[in-house]
């Protein structure tokens, strides 16, 4: 067991796996739940299964690793899970987990201007042809029609783009740390403000128990159990024992996981959806050549 544990493509698999299905798993939680009440639940329930640990990882941390755990965790484990369930009560499902893809992209910008991790000029290419297709997934697919609007794809892309903080921070100043009390920790802290969410949205003191909240709370258990929890902790052990950019080739697998999901569901799958999502994979592959991953290790 611990040798799968350890093994980084299954780590990568699962992960795919398991976050390409997350958006349609928000779609089906958005039948009850508003979004604030699924970003709220997502960061609390995790954060409460892993106190036992984060709490005393927390209370051990020295000031300087404690800072960056918080910031961390804001950028990849709190704010994201609001903006995804915002996104996606007019973004479907698929069009999330295409444009979710740009993560890798936002990691060889922001490893610069944050890093000063170089780059290379075919990677710059790859960056702006990934930019064009999610351009055009937002303008000429449904980012941009009357069923949705301009705004709520960017949520999507600016998660992404949170995430390739998170990835960074993770590998560049939290790579001592053990991924359990790692993620245990983040989800400990942002806990509490996630409680205090959650009990504004009046969900706690006025929840009900009714036959049609069945289905959307199974959904939920998933989502916060497996796509959040476990997903996360497995995710910070994979930067670490690899790369953020080696971790971001989940960017490939996720939006065909998300896209299966969605045809299976019903979603329109659009010319558009072709177009872009090449594009995009095209500009993820020219960023990840051999010489990209060496520099990058010195760092989703």
């Amino acid at each position: 067991m611990d040798k799968i544990y350890n093994n980084r493509w299954f780590l990568l698999l699962f992960i795919s796996i398991t976050w390409g299905s997350s958006f349609i798993l928000i779609k089906k939680s958005l039948l009850v739940f508003t979004p604030y009440e699924i970003g709220a639940i997502r960061v609390l329930g995790s954060g409460l299964i892993l106190a036992a640990i984060g709490i005393p990882a927390l209370l051990k941390m020295g000031k300087n690793n404690l800072l960056w755990v918080i910031i961390a965790g804001f950028f990849g484990n709190f704010l994201p899970m609001f903006l995804f369930p915002i996104a996606q009560t007019q973004v479907s499902s698929s069009l999330a987990g295409i444009l979710d893809s740009l993560v890798p992209i936002f990691i060889l910008a922001f490893g610069f201007l944050l890093f000063g991790i170089k780059s290379k000029i075919t990677q710059v290419i790859g960056a702006i042809i990934g930019f064009i297709g999610a351009a055009s997934l937002i303008f000429f697919s449904e980012g941009n029609s009357e069923n949705s609007q301009f705004g709520y794809a960017m949520l999507i892309i600016l998660g992404g783009a949170s995430y390739a903080v998170n990835s960074l921070i993770v590998k560049e100043k939290l790579p001592q740390l053990n991924a359990v009390k790692l993620t245990a920790a983040v989800y400990s802290f942002w806990a509490i403000p996630s409680g205090i969410i959650l009990y504004f949205t009046g969900m706690i003191q006025n929840f009900e128990m009714q036959p049609t909240y069945i289905e959307p709370m199974i959904y939920m258990s998933f989502l916060t159990i497996f796509g959040t929890a476990i997903a996360m902790l497995l995710y910070f052990k994979l930067i670490q024992k690899t790369s953020a950019v080696f971790a971001s080739i989940s960017s490939y697998l996720l939006p065909v996981v998300a896209i299966i999901w969605g045809i299976l569901d019903g979603e329109e799958f659009t010319f558009w959806y072709i177009i872009g999502g090449a594009l995009i994979s095209i500009g993820i592959y020219l960023i990840r050549e051999k010489k990209a991953l060496t520099v990058t290790t010195t760092k989703h």
